[in-house]
Order: structure tokens, then sequence, then C-alpha cells
């Protein structure tokens, strides 16, 4: 999997070299938009990367703003790319959910102060953490969501497209007792083993430092490849999901997960206290 087929990232990308030529053309939104027969939030939705737009609408764009011909190739092939279906949809996850911006990032930064992140969790963990949340789900939905992140686990170890994780892990999230005694052995174990993937950087922060700037919840940084997209902040909590893409509420994070790395321990300690950890339970 490579983070260029993450049609979501793709259909940002398509936006912004349309709103790019249309800017170009000095032809505003409203304008433009009565030009194509469209509203102007349909518009607007193609332009953020909202929507799915076809191969001739977008034709019909790159005529409006005065693309010559010759030029249309690349765009035209973003296009079918970016219409093209992720695998995850295949489980039942949205194109608007976490799980297909984290496909198209390069790297994640996470703060975890409940569970351990997603990609460093073992199947029984995940089992036991789905089975615990408010979200009522079937017994195939469970089984779909376990595998979505068992899959997403992959990239850690990809070579042809891997995934850097940087994760600040509370140890009250060590210690809290999901899915039994049994459970915890593992996933503490496995946590330790991860630390030692060249992609995957663990910190601890430990309870004896007492408050800190992250308790006002868990949160997780994206970075993309690309420099045109912007770096997102997600939350995740009892309200649902939020994304924050502008740069002030991105940095307010950046800023609180320097300061917890900073203040955590070391990966190499923070591996061997996993493990000492494991053999509590």
């Amino acid at each position: 999997m490579s983070a260029d087929a993450s049609p979501p990232l793709l259909r940002r990308q398509l936006g912004r070299q349309l709103r790019r030529l249309r800017e170009r053309a000095r032809i505003d939104l409203s304008e433009a938009a009565r030009a194509l027969e469209w509203s102007t939030p349909t518009l607007s939705r193609v332009e953020t990367g909202a929507v799915r737009v076809d191969v001739h609408a977008v034709k019909s764009m790159l005529d409006l703003y005065g693309v010559t011909a010759d030029r249309w190739d690349p765009l035209l092939e973003l296009t079918r790319q970016a219409r093209k279906q992720g695998w995850w949809r295949a489980y039942g996850i949205s194109d608007r959910a976490y799980v297909p911006l984290e496909e198209g990032a390069c790297e994640v930064r996470e703060f975890a102060l409940a569970h351990v992140p997603g990609l460093l969790q073992t199947e029984q963990y995940a089992w036991a953490i789905f089975r615990g949340s408010t979200f009522p789900r079937s017994q195939e939905r469970l089984a779909a969501d376990v595998a979505v992140r068992m899959i997403r686990q992959r990239r850690l170890t990809s070579e042809e497209d891997p995934l850097r994780l940087v994760a600040v892990v509370d140890e009250a999230v060590l210690r809290r007792p999901v899915g039994g005694p049994q459970v915890m052995r593992e996933q503490l174990r496995h946590i330790a083993a991860a630390a030692e993937i060249p992609t995957v950087t663990l910190h601890v922060l430990p309870s004896a430092l007492g408050a800190h700037t992250g308790m006002n919840g868990a949160f997780t940084l994206l970075r993309f490849a690309d420099p045109a997209e912007p770096e997102l902040a997600y939350l995740d909590d009892v309200t649902g999901a939020r994304y924050l893409d502008k740069e002030p509420a991105v940095n307010a994070c950046r800023v609180v997960f320097d300061d917890l790395r900073a203040k955590a321990l070391s990966p190499a300690d923070s591996a061997a206290f996993a493990l000492r950890l494991a053999e509590e339970w």
C-alpha cells in the first residue's frame, strides 16, 4: 500500500490544483459554479476534496479555466486515481474516517491517555477495547474493526511504504486491566517488541511526573509527505472525532506533544518498563 493510494488524500490534492487553476484564471467561486451549472457549495466541496468528481467534470473545469489540452493528462489521471475505493471500504469504513487519513500519512505522533495506540495493540487487546466501547457493534462489526486495526499496523514494517510512529503513552494506560491478565501480559510484551522496530519510537510518561500538559486529553498528529498537505491534529472524545488543520490549533498540539515527549522515559527505558510491568501481571 502506498501513501499515494489514499483516494481521500488524492481528492484533496486534486482540489487544491483545481482551485489554483481557477484563481489563476481570475474566476471567482460563484462565477465558476454558474458556468459549470453547479451550486457554489458543490464546487467548494470539490476544491476541498470533500467529494468525488469525475473526469468529464474536470475536463469542463479545465476548459473553463483556459488550461490547454496538452496539460490535461496528469490532472485527469489524478482524477481517476482519486475516484478509486480504498481497501478500508471493504470493511465498512468511510472515506471521512481517520483510517484513510492515516493511510496517506508518513508519520503519526500520538499521545495516549486511555488505551494503547491502535498501531501497537495486539488483536486480543483490540477486541477488548472495542467490546468495552459504548458504541454498539455486532460481532461482524467487531471483527471488521479489529481486522482494520491489524491491517493498519502492517505499514510499520513495510519496506515499500513505511509509516513512522512516535508514541507517548501515559503509564496509567499500561496499568489499566484491559481484557484480563493474560491479554495485558501479551500486550506489554508486544509493546516492548514493537519498540525495536526502526519506524517506532516509544515513550512512557511516568505517573511520578504528576500533573502534565496532556491531562486535557489524548490526540494524534498526522504529517504527510506532500508539503502542500497541512499537518492534521485528530481528537476523539465522547462527542465524536474532530480534525484540526488550522496552524494555531495544530501547533498547540505540537507544543504539548514535544513537552510530553521531553518529560517521558527514553525509548530504551520505556521498553524495559513495559517488560517489567508484564511480569507484574
